[in-house]
């Protein structure tokens, strides 16, 4: 709730679309729910870093006149899930590591 008497809350958006954001949220939103939202908005973008792409689509909301839905934000930028790759790793035999011990003694011999 400290966000919108923040004295240095400007420097705190990543950049002017996050303004623009939490000033439609204050509009359409209660205090409470504008803060939680842009708070939201604000750990997806540093979690993920990738507030330039979310900027892009915070301005394209509040361009058609809606208000960014943290929601809508978290599914729509959700990490993908792909298929695990299956890595083979191929082991030394352990008679190679008896090779180098014996040689090994036998440089010192």
């Amino acid at each position: 709730m400290a966000l919108p008497d923040l004295v240095y809350r400007d420097q705190l958006f990543p950049r002017p679309a996050y303004a623009r954001a939490f000033e439609a949220l204050l509009t359409k939103e209660t205090e409470r729910r504008a803060c939680r939202v842009m708070v939201g908005l604000l750990m997806l973008a540093h979690e993920q870093a990738c507030e330039g792409e979310r900027a892009d689509h915070i301005t394209r909301e509040l361009d058609a006149g809606r208000p960014p839905d943290l929601k809508t934000m978290r599914e729509h930028f959700a990490p993908t899930v792909g298929a695990v790759p299956e890595i083979t790793v191929a082991l030394a035999s352990l008679a190679s590591y008896d090779e180098i011990a014996a040689s090994i003694r036998g440089d010192r011999a």
